[in-house]
């Protein structure tokens, strides 16, 4: 099967906007809408290619181009890997080279259409952050998993999941409306594990829904934040297919709460990764340094309970 190789760039301005252009007529897949980017050439790094991409197409240079994640998608004559590099500053001024349209677009409304589908992973995932984090006062009791709290949130936390299976529903809301209020100055996220009473009624930003709960829904829930709990492929292809706004793959490796069940494996993770749409985090005997081996498997990010407070 021939094999290509191709760089693209997300470039973001400081209000959050992205940069697509649009493919010109002649070429495949002319008028489709795309980050800018191209083949990567024989002995020439993803990172070269992107540069040389970028000053051809709209006349600049990346400052700070940062490998963001690795896809793969495959078409009846080819495999194509592709690089997606994240960008926010450059040298010189953006304009059009080869005729091509470009627009700014709000990631939360894109209004541009149709989409290169090998970029819509890119769109969906530009909203969420990278790390998702799962409390566990359950274990840590609740004054030190404050103190971590306030320390994770000023170094750059910004989604949590409330996930406390064993406390009564006022101990659980008492916890919760704590975790919103420190949240809140960081403009952090903060999700209610199943509980979708709960997080109406302190206003959460969202629900984590476990997978017995996913493979029992009809339609996508009212929140604005809507993950999921999954364990294969089935589960994942369900919270896809409901437009969740992210799913968790579980577990990757072996846990020290389920020390008996068999992990999945980057190699399955990244297979599923490749195969949707959807944004994934990994989860499952984790830690910080797991999160680049996630993005080079095409996952969005990684997800942590016990390693994230540590």
């Amino acid at each position: 099967m021939n094999i290509v190789r191709a760089a693209a760039a997300v470039i973001q301005r400081h209000d959050g906007f992205l940069l697509m252009a649009q493919r010109p007529p002649g070429r495949g897949w002319s008028g489709w809408w795309e980050f800018p980017g191209g083949k990567i050439e024989i002995n020439e790094s993803p990172f070269e290619a992107l540069q040389r991409e970028l000053q051809e197409e709209i006349n600049i240079s990346a400052n700070d181009a940062t490998l963001w994640f690795e896809r793969s998608y495959i078409y009846p004559d080819k495999k194509v890997y592709i690089y997606f590099f994240k960008v926010t500053d450059w040298t010189g001024e953006i304009r059009s080279c080869e005729n091509q349209l470009l627009d700014w677009q709000d990631p939360s409304h894109v209004s541009v259409t149709p989409i290169l589908p090998t970029n819509l992973f890119v769109l969906k995932s530009i909203l969420l952050p990278s790390i998702y984090a799962i409390t566990n006062i359950e274990e840590m009791g609740e004054t030190l998993f404050f103190e971590k709290l306030k320390i994770k949130l000023e170094k750059g936390l910004r989604m949590i999941q409330v996930r406390e299976k064993n406390l009564p529903y006022q101990d659980m809301k008492k916890i919760a409306e704590k975790i919103l209020d420190l949240a809140k100055p960081y403009q952090a996220k903060v999700l209610i594990n199943e509980n979708e009473k709960l997080a109406l009624d302190i206003g959460a930003d969202g629900v984590h829904y476990p997978s017995h709960c996913l493979i029992k829904l009809k339609d996508r829930p009212v929140f604005s934040i809507c993950g999921a709990s999954c364990h294969d492929l089935e589960e994942l292809v369900i919270a896809q297919d409901l437009n969740m706004s992210f799913a968790v793959l579980s577990p990757v490796q072996k846990t020290e709460s389920h020390p008996l069940v068999d992990p999945i494996g980057w190699e399955f993770f990244s297979e599923c990764a490749n195969k949707l749409d959807i944004p994934l985090y990994a989860l499952g005997g984790l830690n910080q340094e797991s999160l680049g081996i996630s993005w080079q498997y095409g996952g969005h990010g990684i997800a942590m309970q016990r390693a994230m407070w540590e």
